[in-house]
Parts: C-alpha cells; structure tokens; sequence
C-alpha cells in the first residue's frame, strides 16, 4: 500500500528531497501570487493609504495562517510516522484524532479572533487613518479560519503519506476561482456604478478618484479576502474528494473513530507546540509592525510592498521546511536515524545554495518589483523596499537553517525544543523591535527578523546535534544488546 504514495524511507536523500519540495514550492508560490493580488490592486489603483490598509494586517494574517498550519502539520507528525512504520490501522486512527482536534480549535479562533481583533489593532498603533478598512479586511479573514484549517489538514495528511504533488494541483484550481470571483465583484461593482451615470443620477460622487475607490477598494479589499476564504475552502473540499475517491487506505471505519486518549495526547504534545511556535514567531512580527505603524502609512506601504517580495522569493525555505518534517517522520517511524543524518546534509546544502541564488537576485533587481504595488510616490517607496531587501538577502542562509532543522525536529516528534527556538526568535526580534520604535529607526525595524533567524538559527543546530547524538546511541546500545 505504500507504494500508492510516496515512500521516503527509501531511495536518494537529496533526490526524493528535491522531487517533493519542488511541488509544495511552486504551490506556495502560487498560493503568494494570489494573495499578493489584493496588495497590487489596491496599492496600484487606490494609493499608498490603502496598500497601507491591507498591510497593517499582514501579522495578524501570519499570526491566523501560522497557527493553523502549525497546528495541522504538527497533528499529522504522527500520522506519517505510522505510515513510516507501516501501521495502516493506527494511521487512521491519527487522521481521525486530527480532525476532531482540527475543528474543535479552529472554532474556537474563529469566535476569539472576531471577538479581539478590533482592541488587538488599537493595540498594534494601527494608524487611524487606515483602521477602518483594516478591520473590515482582517474580519473577513478572521471569519475564514475553518475553511483554512480543511485545506492545510488535508494537504499535511497527503504529504504526511508523501503525496505533495495533488495539493499543488488543488491550489492552482482554487486559486483560478479566486481570480474569478475577485474580478467578477470588481465587474459587477463597474457595471453598476456605470448604469447609475447613464440614468442621469446624481453623479457627483462618480468622480474618477471615487469610481477607483469604490469599486476596487470597498469592493476590492474585502473581495479579496472573501475570495481567498472561498479559495482555501474549495481547496480543501477537493483534498476530501480526491482522498475518498482515491486513497482507500485513509478511507475511515466505525473503528477508527475510536481514537483513544494516546494519540489525542501525543497529538496535542507536538501540535500545539508547533502551532505556539508560529504564534511566538507571530508576536515578534507584531511588535516589529507595531514599531513601523508608528513612522507613518507611508513606510507602511513600502515595507508591506518589500515583504511581498520577500514572501515570494522565501517559500522554497518553507517548502524545504515541509519538506524535511516528513522526511524526518517516516524515518524516525522505520528507525532509520543514518538516513536522517543524510536528509538534513541534502537540505542543507540545497538551502545554502538557494539562499545565495535568492539574495543576490533580491538585493539587485527585487526592489524594481515595487512597480507592481504602488503607482504615487514610487521613488521614495522604493528606496524603503530596497533598504529592506538588502537587511533580510544578506541572512538568507541562517533562515533557511531555521526552516530546515526546526521543521525537521518536529517531525522527528519534538515538540518543546523546536518552540525554545521560536522564543529565541521572539526575542531576537522583539528586542531589535523595541529599540527600532524608541529610536524611530526604519532600518531598525528592517534588522528585526536576520536577528531572529541568526538566533533561532544557531540554538536550532545545536538542538538537531543533541538530538542526533541520543538517537545513534540509542541505535547502537539496541544494537549491542542484540549482540
């Protein structure tokens, strides 16, 4: 049965890493390209101010989104272990535990996060100019959560069993449907405006600054968000489709919901700390937009335009994270701890190449990417995205140590380690954060996350050491004992 999806405790390191990395990338990169489509559209036809809207949510969305695919790849560590092993039965058992837990939580962010979020953007220095859209905008998202976590459990289960290619293939329709959707509220919103002027109505508010406004910001930005939610939930009802009509090995009996207090726990043991680990992350970049929101709407823009950039060019680092989370599963589930060892060397050196790729395209060409997202005030904008580009290019490689080997102990099935990174980065980022806002640095502000990544970077190596150590002398005391 495993040979219907994707047996990686088997073959070439380096080889099976690639083939499976390449198609969770190109889905987040898709999955960017689409999201970055709100920022463009509002930034290209409305103004700075609006860009600036749209942004000032940008950490509360990786807060959301962080927790929720934190949460379900962590919840299926265990699944793909059982796979690893070979253990069909107990596997199914995992995949129901996890959704039970799934929809359980995500309610419950849902009602918390619409409940909070208004005091939450206050807290933030969300400027007033700005915060009426931006709550509008993140609420939508908010409302979302569930339609969120169907899609990113079904995928971590499909990529838990080695199947990271039919995720991608979802992604892309769901995506060509939030495309549809956007423009055709844009479309109707024309139309309708446009019928008004031609029955002779009072036309004083048709002026072109509020014909743009109109259809492309009060229309745009929420259409946006309504059609990323739409998106992640046709995503995710394809997942089940292909699941039930393909996988008869994840197809659960009566048994199988009978999941006992174990797995739940061992569940709850690395998911929540994988979910707290993106969340902690989440704080840090919350404070570093609380320390920008302070320079103005401004600098707001131009640095949500530099990490949409940003965000493009770093999904082969979360794809790799994914990647070796997997890996490290299977592995550890058929005890093969050499291969593990022969994984992360893979990962590392394609990290380290890529990373050198990355940053020299983003430190020279990536700032003209601007263009796409503002069209006043594009000289001083770009400036600012250029001073952000060239911070975070020259520390590529400590993030994708980060991504690798924190992604990578989790699926080894530690949970607690891998999150004393993430105060590492809170803390490298949150102390930057702080400063930058007492100084009123821009640049400051920039420096925040290669502070976080070089610390996180560096405890992450030496955690991945440790635990290598216990787990060969684990193997060779087993082995000795054979003997």
């Amino acid at each position: 049965m495993k040979s219907v999806q994707n047996d990686m405790t088997v073959g070439s390191p380096m080889k099976m890493i690639l083939s499976f990395t390449f198609p969770i990338f190109l889905g987040n990169v898709f999955q960017q390209f689409y999201n970055m489509a709100d920022a463009v559209i509002v930034g290209k036809f409305v103004g700075t101010k609006a860009l600036a809207a749209v942004g000032s949510t940008g950490t509360i969305m990786f807060l959301i989104y962080g927790f929720v695919v934190g949460m379900t790849a962590g919840f299926t560590v265990l699944t793909a272990q059982k796979f690893g092993a070979g253990d069909m039965q107990g596997m199914r058992r995992t995949v129901a535990g996890a959704g039970i837990l799934s929809f359980l939580i995500g309610l419950f962010l849902t009602v918390t996060f619409m409940l909070f979020m208004k005091p939450l953007l206050h807290l933030m220095h969300t400027p007033s100019d700005i915060f009426a859209d931006a709550y509008k905008y993140i609420m939508i998202v908010s409302g979302g959560i569930l339609a969120q976590m169907l899609y990113n459990l079904l995928s971590s289960i499909l990529r838990a069993l080695g199947n990271s290619k039919i995720p991608l293939y979802f992604l892309i329709i769901s995506a060509c449907c939030s495309f549809f959707l956007f423009f055709s509220l844009i479309s109707i919103s024309f139309f309708y405006l446009c019928s008004l002027k031609y029955c002779s109505l009072d036309t004083k508010v048709l002026k072109k600054q509020d014909l743009v406004l109109i259809i492309v910001f009060q229309m745009g930005a929420p259409g946006a968000a309504i059609a990323t939610v739409v998106a992640q939930g046709i995503s995710g009802v394809l997942c089940l489709i292909y699941i039930m009509w393909k996988i008869p090995i994840l197809h659960l009996k009566k048994e199988d919901w009978h999941v006992g207090g174990q797995i739940y726990a061992i569940q709850l043991k690395i998911g929540l700390p994988m979910a707290l680990q993106y969340s902690i992350t989440a704080i840090g970049t919350m404070m570093v937009q609380s320390a920008l929101n302070i320079l103005g709407s401004t600098l707001v823009a131009a640095f949500t335009a530099a990490s949409k950039i940003e965000q493009v060019v770093t999904q082969a680092y979360v794809a790799m994270g994914t990647t070796m989370a997997t890996y490290g599963a299977q592995n550890i589930g058929a005890g093969n701890v050499p291969r593990i060892r022969q994984g992360f060397k893979a990962c590392t050196i394609l990290g380290i190449g890529y990373s050198l790729v990355a940053a020299t395209f983003i430190m020279t060409v990536g700032k003209y990417m601007t263009y796409l997202f503002v069209s006043e005030d594009v000289d001083i904008i770009m400036s600012s995205v250029d001073i952000y580009l060239k911070c975070i290019g020259l520390f590529f490689i400590p993030l994708a140590i980060v991504n690798i080997y924190r992604n990578g102990i989790q699926g080894l099935g530690y949970g607690l380690l891998p999150m004393m990174a993430g105060v590492a980065e809170l803390i490298g980022r949150g102390v930057v954060a702080l400063i930058a806002a007492k100084e009123r640095s821009y640049l400051g502000v920039c420096l925040a996350s290669p502070a976080a990544w070089v610390l996180a970077g560096g405890l992450l190596i030496a955690m991945y050491y440790y635990i290598m150590n216990v787990h060969m002398k684990k193997m060779f005391g087993d082995y000795n004992q054979k003997v």
